[in-house]
């Protein structure tokens, strides 16, 4: 539709109405396509028509089949419908609503009557037609808002990724920094987060959770980093005073962490301070015991535990798996959480496999 000119198709199977009626839209400004039948209705109805002008008495497809069959089409189901017919009864008036004409015009065919009837029907199509643009650019700006929006959200978690990843870095580097300082390994913390990630899905951990405590815990012993080379390389047994600094490092640890807003920092500080804490309260640095130690500590203890037991150090031999279970298992609801060491050893399948993956 073009300004106020509409494409209309009339479909009658008498010649002459057909040549009146397309001699009246013409003259109203209008193109017109005619139609001899039902039939040949649907052969020229294409999406270019603005109006079907519909002869109710026709052979084979009616006026009213004809209308149900537009109604019906997805793609013509709201173009407007005017029924021109010689019945004038209230039932064929309804059965042509019901049909779904939008209206009717009777026989003879008035010009005024045309014009009015027709400038009406075409005024709906042109609303709705610009209802249906509107509804269209809707979509499309919507589309491309979401795509923006998606890619914005995408290029922010590549952006979080790349800044996790170097956070993760500077973390390895510090943690690498301590271990350093003792005669355990870099592996040794790989290992330690690894595990600990094991452990934490075992038990029922959140993923979310499980994964920060895999990157968090290699910080458990960050603290030595503080701890006098004399104390923490000292060959032979530490003196009670020795001992009391060489624990210290919890503290320190956890204060290096602490006051970040990082949840990886926060749970590295929490597990900095407690995994040296056991089951029945005898560990340090706050003596805590059962459930009041944070699951965090649990888990990294079990993990530190295995991981020294089973590995060389300059002054011992690595203990066989079997033997290290065994030393363990006294520990079992003493030192370590009951339950947690029973999901350990359901697990020392995997616990082995990080073990072999990351050797000394």
């Amino acid at each position: 539709m073009n300004g106020d000119t509409a494409r209309v198709l009339v479909v009658d199977d008498d010649l002459l109405n057909r040549k009146v009626l397309e001699g009246m839209l013409t003259g109203l400004g209008h193109e017109v396509v005619t139609a001899a039948s039902g039939t040949e209705c649907f052969e020229k109805l294409d999406e270019s028509v603005d109006l079907v002008c519909l002869d109710v008495m026709m052979p084979g497809l009616d006026g009213f089949a004809c209308t149900r069959a537009i109604r019906e089409d997805p793609h013509h189901g709201d173009l407007p419908v005017l029924i021109m017919t010689t019945l004038s009864s209230r039932e064929d008036r309804l059965k042509a609503v019901e049909a779904g004409a939008n209206d009717f015009i009777s026989k003879p065919i008035d010009l005024m009557e045309v014009r009015v009837r027709t400038e009406s029907l075409l005024r709906m199509k042109r609303s709705r037609d610009e209802v249906r643009r509107y509804q269209e650019q809707l979509e499309d700006m919507v589309q491309v808002r979401t795509e923006a929006l998606q890619l914005a959200v995408e290029n922010l978690k590549e952006q979080q990724r790349h800044t996790l990843s170097a956070h993760q870095e500077a973390i390895h580097c510090l943690c690498s920094a301590a271990e350093f300082k003792d005669t355990e390994t870099a592996h040794h913390i790989v290992r330690i987060g690894h595990m600990c990630g094991v452990l934490a899905e075992a038990m029922g951990l959140p993923a979310d959770e499980a994964e920060t405590l895999r990157h968090a815990a290699p910080m458990h012993d960050v603290g030595k980093i503080g701890v006098p080379d004399a104390i923490l390389l000292k060959p032979g047994p530490l003196s009670p005073e020795e001992w009391d600094v060489m624990r210290d490092h919890a503290r320190i640890g956890a204060k290096i962490l602490s006051g970040a807003t990082s949840s990886l920092l926060e749970t590295g500080s929490l597990v900095a301070l407690t995994h040296h804490e056991k089951w029945d309260g005898s560990g340090y640095p706050q003596g805590l015991a059962g459930e009041n130690i944070p699951m965090c500590g649990r888990i990294t203890a079990l993990a530190d535990v295995f991981d020294a037991l089973t590995s060389a150090r300059p002054y011992k031999e690595p203990f066989s798996v079997e033997k290290a279970l065994d030393i363990m298992a006294e520990g079992r609801g003493s030192h370590f959480d009951p339950t947690l060491y029973d999901v350990f050893t359901a697990n020392i399948d995997q616990i082995l496999r990080i073990k072999d993956d990351f050797r000394d």
